[in-house]
């Protein structure tokens, strides 16, 4: 097994399971000719976002780290079309660039009026959003600088509800992440952000690998309150 064939496999499923989708495949176009970094999710991890938002009935969705909001769009889908409270995706971008791409991405998919894109550092516009009641919110995924997992962690659990869902994408590294002496800060933080998640005694929590054309790396998925209590 290699890269090569893992990105083969990718491309079978993708072929197979999710099909062309002209919104999906247009917003992967503008990001690379605006030269925005290619690290967004796979489609077939997209399409697992929106899987997750529709089997836990989520009404408001929580994004922190829009790029150019294919992940974005992915999440959208997966929140029903109608009913109170009004089905919302708030996502958080701190690059004024990504956020000007991500926003034409999201209105050519036709979901401007349920996504609300926030511009500025995380770390700034979370206490915003938890001073205005945003929450609580249904599933927080988290996809941003990895320096700032452990504080978005901490966030997430202040802008959710017990059953909510927390996912967290890139927490493998290559598998990195099973050394402690590791220069790379990125390994360090994201090593913070999974103490953190096995000391929290208001998640359980799984981490899974993944192998595809984005190469080597997984998610965590966290329930609030889901663990059982002594």
């Amino acid at each position: 097994m290699n890269p090569d064939q893992w990105t083969a496999v990718d491309r079978y499923f993708a072929d197979l399971l999710l099909g062309p989708d002209p919104a999906l495949d247009a917003a992967l176009a503008s990001s690379a000719a605006a030269g925005l970094p290619p690290i967004q999710v796979s489609p077939a991890q997209g399409k697992l976002l929106m899987l997750l938002a529709m089997m836990t009935h989520c009404r408001r969705i929580l994004e922190i780290g829009t790029l150019g909001g294919y992940s974005t769009i992915w999440l959208a889908r997966g929140l029903p079309k109608s009913g109170s409270p009004k089905p919302k995706l708030i996502t958080l971008e701190s690059e004024p660039r990504h956020a000007e791409i991500a926003r034409a991405n999201i209105a050519r998919a036709g979901l401007s009026d349920v996504v609300d894109l926030r511009l500025g550092p995380a770390q700034a516009t979370l206490p915003k959003l938890q001073a205005e009641s945003a929450g609580p919110f249904d599933l927080v995924f988290i996809d941003a600088d990895k320096t700032g997992y452990p504080a978005y962690l901490d966030w997430s659990l202040r802008l959710t509800r017990p059953g909510s869902v927390i996912l967290a994408d890139n927490v493998v590294r290559k598998g990195a992440i099973i050394d402690p002496t590791s220069p790379d800060e990125n390994v360090q933080a994201v090593r913070r952000f999974n103490d953190l998640l096995a000391r929290e005694k208001r998640l359980t929590a799984t981490a899974i690998q993944m192998v595809g054309s984005k190469g080597y790396d997984g998610f965590v998925v966290a329930v609030v309150g889901g663990r059982t209590q002594e």
